[in-house]
């Protein structure tokens, strides 16, 4: 049975704090790590936290790239969801790691919306996002 989508969940332990804590700098990363698995990009949003913290999202017309940092905790938790079958989030999930300066990650994968009668779901870069 295939799924519609896929979802990789991110722990990147040992980061670079300053990177972690660079809100430019961690944008550029995600954009370049959607670039890195074949995704076309729509939007993009970002907050920087007091004192320290960056939350961001990657809006691919394939689903997204999320990620949430602790830099006094050297931390970032990653979430990458993709449709149907042509990205590679195992090749953005590695270059996130080296760009955050981490060699310490581990990924959980899941398919997400398994459904009865489901055997492919190719998803067109030029449609519009998914929806489950």
């Amino acid at each position: 049975m295939n799924a519609l989508g896929y979802h990789m969940l991110l722990e990147i332990k040992d980061c670079n704090r300053d990177t972690l804590n660079d809100l430019e700098r961690l944008q550029g990363i995600l954009v370049k790590a959607a670039g890195e698995a074949g995704a076309t990009v729509v939007e993009k949003a970002f907050h920087q936290f007091n004192p320290h913290g960056v939350s961001g999202v990657v809006i691919i017309a394939e689903s997204h790239l999320f990620i949430h940092t602790w830099p006094e905790h050297g931390f970032a938790a990653v979430d990458i969801f993709t449709c149907g079958t042509s990205l590679r989030a195992d090749k953005a999930a590695e270059w996130l790691a080296k760009e955050l300066g981490s060699n310490n990650y581990s990924i959980i994968e899941l398919r997400r919306g398994v459904l009865p009668g489901i055997e492919e779901h190719p998803h067109q870069p030029q449609a519009a996002a998914c929806r489950l």
